[in-house]
């Protein structure tokens, strides 16, 4: 799928700059939610009007910061429609193919596009790759609000919050090479012990040949740094302090 948004972008970031600035709202951007985001309480109402009776979801973990209000707002609105895997999906597609298009990236950073011009850029593009409603409202508020340039944190912490819900929690692991298999594997099952019932790890592999070897987990708020690249410096204070041969 991201490859077919991405296909429509180039077109549509040409077509939407070259509107004339006094092109009229779309009906759509009208009708949505704008609110205000500094408030988190009003940032849970984006999405449309909800019946009275309607049951409250609390985000499984507390957010903060504007990212993070609008990551709230969205889980909240995705966790009603029941479609939180899915908007989480579309929103990481949404993000892949902005990164891999220069052009649309620099459109949607770009505050000098009027409001009108991104909303509408937004409403096509959701079009095309047949969006959910969920998603497509929520990136038209982006757009009209500006934010589009923080998609990418914002989607980072919405897949904090669809992980929380599921009960995985994330491991990075940073070596120089990419584990094999079974050492991954390995590391993963035991992560998986410490843990213990009821959560599962989610593993995820980055590659940082500055550690020069060996690797560093992050697990939860802890960091197991094991890299050649630490011990040497523990060696190097090591030798560096003065030895009293008198003691």
């Amino acid at each position: 799928m991201a490859a077919r948004i991405r296909s429509t972008f180039t077109g549509f970031t040409k077509a939407f700059i070259s509107d004339s600035l006094s092109t009229h709202r779309s009906h759509a951007s009208r009708a949505i939610v704008r609110p205000n985001f500094t408030n988190p309480e009003q940032s849970r109402n984006f999405a449309s009007a909800s019946p009275s009776k309607e049951p409250k979801v609390k985000v499984p973990v507390a957010m903060f910061g504007g990212s993070g209000n609008y990551a709230s707002a969205l889980y909240i609105a995705a966790a009603k429609a029941n479609s939180l895997d899915k908007v989480e999906s579309e929103l990481l597609d949404f993000v892949s193919a902005t990164t891999k298009a220069s052009t649309f990236s620099q459109f949607m950073k770009d505050l000098a596009v009027p409001a009108d011009v991104r909303v509408k850029a937004i409403n096509e593009i959701c079009a095309q790759a047949k969006f959910s409603d969920v998603t497509k409202n929520f990136l038209v508020v982006l757009a009209d609000n500006g934010r589009l340039r923080h998609v990418d944190t914002i989607a980072k912490r919405f897949s904090d919050l669809t992980m929380a819900h599921r009960g995985e929690v994330k491991a990075v692991v940073t070596t120089v090479i990419p584990l094999p298999a079974e050492e991954e594997k390995e590391l993963k099952d035991t992560l998986q012990e410490i843990l213990g019932k009821g959560k599962t790890v989610k593993l995820e592999q980055k590659i940082d040949p500055s550690i020069l070897g060996g690797l560093v987990v992050e697990f939860g708020q802890k960091v197991f740094d094991m890299s050649i690249k630490t011990r040497a410096r523990q060696m190097e204070r090591f030798l560096r302090d003065p030895i009293n041969f008198d003691a």
